[in-house]
């Protein structure tokens, strides 16, 4: 369900959380579709700075990954950027694009 104006507090910057093979990926091909949760979902998923610690703690406690935080300017993104509510309350940034580039990043 997406959110409405008045829901989503848009920032200038979103973030992805991404493992050294994502970004190895991005690096040498310029685009990635994101993992496994992104493909099956159909979207990028992202966060807003304020939420990077609880998805951090929610779907990465026990990587043993090495991880990257990614900063994309939300303008590059354009009309792919939207915000949804996903618990009934927290609405998070998600990218519904072909494909996410190098060229989004900060």
């Amino acid at each position: 369900m997406a959110a409405s104006e008045g829901e989503a507090t848009k920032e200038e910057y979103v973030y992805r959380i991404s493992s050294a093979e994502e970004w190895q990926e991005l690096q040498s091909s310029g685009s990635i579709f994101g993992g496994e949760l992104d493909k099956t979902s159909g979207f990028i998923h992202l966060s807003n700075l304020s939420q990077v610690q609880s998805t951090l703690q929610n779907f990465f406690l026990n990587t043993k990954l090495d991880l990257y935080l990614l900063q994309i300017d939300a303008k590059k993104l354009g009309d792919g950027l939207v915000y949804e509510v996903v618990d009934g309350s927290n609405s998070f940034p998600h990218f519904y694009g072909d494909r996410f580039t190098c060229s989004m990043l900060e």
